[in-house]
């Protein structure tokens, strides 16, 4: 069965389709937020059309970069792009395209890529940080994604590590993605965060707060494995050999717990791996 995936980002959206698990399709493209969520789904829309007419697909499954309510299948909002609070995205696909589309917030759905296809296959439970634009989190155990009671766990992102810090785009100070995530980074330092992963002694600095929030992870949930993926882990061991110092440092003294910290095998694909698990599962 051949499945459409699509993964809305914050600065891209990429879609691909799948015949049994291998990718025959796949395109990125920059988002235009001028254009805003009509200009994004037109160009979905347009896109999947113009893919019909190489290879058919009977399902979709779809990461978005924001809150998602799965139960409802209802965007709750993005901060980084206007347009989408309280929409029914599945519900506009399944019209536009009629076939049966499932959504998830795409941490979750990176979560479950690297599960079922990459980094974290055979982790229980699985601890997955998408460290790009945003910062998101998805927590994988017992081959299914852990929602929480109302679809928010896993908001790593928004947990506070600098109480005194800056304004966050949610409305609180201090929160890991205002101090860690790429859209803050040229802001605050008049620097790429491409240019600055570079840079040894800021990477030094920008540890510190990851892996207080990663802490939080580590000591509530003690994954078997922490999975990072998104654009700033491209960085590789510049980022990866001090995080892991940084957590060792952190981590309190008498816990056992492990500290498994790897960058997502899949690279830019996590979320439609995981939009692909997704709709083969519905979960």
């Amino acid at each position: 069965m051949n499945t459409l995936t699509i993964d809305i980002g914050g600065t891209k959206f990429s879609m691909a389709v799948f015949e049994n698990g291998r990718m025959l399709l796949r395109e990125t493209r920059s988002t235009d937020r001028e254009g805003g969520r009509d200009w994004m789904l037109g160009q979905i829309v347009s896109l999947a059309r113009e893919w019909r007419g190489q290879t058919a697909f009977e399902r979709c499954g779809i990461g978005f970069g924001g809150p998602v309510d799965f139960a409802s299948q209802r965007v709750a909002l993005s901060t980084h792009v206007g347009g989408w609070k309280d929409f029914r995205l599945s519900r506009f696909i399944e019209a536009e395209l009629g076939v049966p589309v499932v959504m998830d917030n795409d941490a979750n759905a990176g979560a479950l890529g690297e599960a079922v296809y990459g980094a974290g296959k055979g982790s229980d439970p699985l601890l997955y940080m998408t460290l790009s634009t945003g910062i998101g989190g998805g927590i994988v155990t017992g081959g299914a994604i852990y929602r929480g009671a109302d679809s928010w766990a896993g908001e790593i992102g928004h947990l506070t590590v600098r109480p005194d810090g800056p304004k966050c785009l949610c409305g609180a100070c201090g929160c890991l993605e205002r101090m860690c995530a790429g859209i803050w980074m040229e802001p605050d330092h008049g620097k790429s965060a491409k240019e600055l992963m570079q840079e040894p002694e800021f990477v030094r600095r920008y540890v510190v707060d990851l892996a207080l929030g990663l802490k939080a992870g580590i000591m509530l949930l003690n994954p078997a494995c922490i999975v990072i993926g998104g654009g700033i882990s491209k960085a590789g061991d510049a980022l990866f050999v001090p995080l892991r110092a940084e957590l060792r440092r952190q981590i309190t003294a008498w816990s056992q717990a492990r500290i498994d910290v790897v960058p997502a095998s899949l690279g830019d694909d996590s979320v439609l791996y995981g939009a692909l698990a997704l709709a083969g599962t519905g979960q």
